[in-house]
């Protein structure tokens, strides 16, 4: 059983991870109404990696006695300016998903809940992969700038990327 104030906090992480895939949609949204095809996929897959994060947070708490509390998940940003923007807002909000995911595992280590510990780790391992990529994208389009064929280049490189469920052992 985890104690009450972790239940708290990992119910609140399953509702920014389920933003998170909302946010990310309404950016897929943004460059498909702008015929990046690429863009909008990498978006896409980070969206469907936003919902598994929020389902093993969900299957978690339920491992462990816990209650999921599912709360109301608010509107994200639809108007972008810029491809700049988006880049931008994406690293902010890893960051920001950094940052949650660290509060987490600080109550983890005050309250020597070894299991929950444990199980958030993936999550740190994950959260440096996802702020590294979301910083690398923004970097290539500061260096691209308007460049209609730099833009094109990294919509192509985009369009590869694949959907790839997480591979853990967690929950």
């Amino acid at each position: 059983m985890i104690s009450e104030k972790m239940q708290q906090k990992l119910n609140e992480q399953i509702q920014k991870e389920f933003f998170s895939a909302y946010l990310y949609l309404s950016m897929e949204a943004y460059f498909a109404s702008r015929n990046l095809n690429g863009f909008s996929n990498f978006f896409r897959v980070q969206a469907q990696e936003e919902r598994d994060h929020a389902m093993m947070f969900f299957t978690y708490v339920n491992h462990v006695g816990g209650k999921v509390r599912l709360g109301m998940i608010e509107e994200p940003k639809s108007d972008f300016q810029s491809i700049e923007e988006v880049m931008r807002m994406a690293l902010e909000h890893e960051q920001y998903v950094t940052s949650s995911i660290y509060s987490i595992v600080d109550l983890a280590i005050e309250e020597r809940d070894h299991k929950t510990n444990a199980f958030l780790q993936w999550f740190v391992t994950e959260q440096a992969e996802e702020e590294a990529s979301a910083e690398g994208n923004l970097e290539k389009i500061k260096l691209i700038g308007s460049d209609g064929r730099g833009i094109l280049m990294m919509d192509a490189e985009l369009a590869q990327r694949v959907y790839t469920p997480p591979q853990t052992s967690q929950a």
